[in-house]
């Protein structure tokens, strides 16, 4: 055979072969924030975000007067921290964020007399449940909680910081 013939047939055994199809590569699965800690604990004990999210800071906010002609009535550690909470969510929510996105939390809380000049953890916590690890927002964040000494105002019981991270 001829080097044409020989050439001519093996592409015609090329045009002849079936084209595999090739499959379209898997998409890489979406980043998300991987959190662990125990089922029934108040908090996450690790919150891992995942490189390019977007981290949101929110700076230390204490609570609202419980009646706006009372200035200085801000209630006790529960009514204060619910106060936070809310304020917080608002916020959040008025930028398209959600309490869920939050993975780290400081929580300052000043000693009450009513505890032996010791901070209200519980109170601060019972309600501090209502807003993470619930059916309708199960996410906990991370957090420290620590008591102060004092806080801008003497009526000021709870300060609440936090970040926020969203997975790109």
């Amino acid at each position: 055979m001829t080097l044409l013939k020989t050439s001519l047939l093996a592409v015609a055994a090329l045009a002849a072969t079936p084209v595999l199809a090739k499959e379209a590569p898997k998409p890489a699965p979406k980043p998300v924030i991987e959190r662990t800690g125990a089922p029934t604990g108040v908090i996450a004990s690790t919150a891992l975000v995942p490189v390019g999210s977007k981290i949101l800071y929110l700076s230390g906010s204490t609570a609202s007067p419980i009646d706006p002609a009372k200035p200085e009535e801000f209630g006790d550690t529960a009514t204060q921290t619910k106060s936070i909470l809310t304020k917080m969510k608002a916020s959040l929510e008025g930028m398209g964020w959600s309490m869920g996105d939050i993975v780290k939390m400081n929580v300052f809380l000043v000693g009450v007399p009513e505890n032996g000049g010791k901070m209200d953890a519980p109170g601060m916590n019972g309600v501090f449940k209502t807003f993470f690890g619930t059916v309708e927002q199960p996410n906990k964040p991370t957090r420290s909680t620590v008591q102060v000494a004092a806080l801008g105002r003497p009526t000021t019981l709870v300060e609440i910081e936090a970040i926020a991270a969203k997975a790109p």
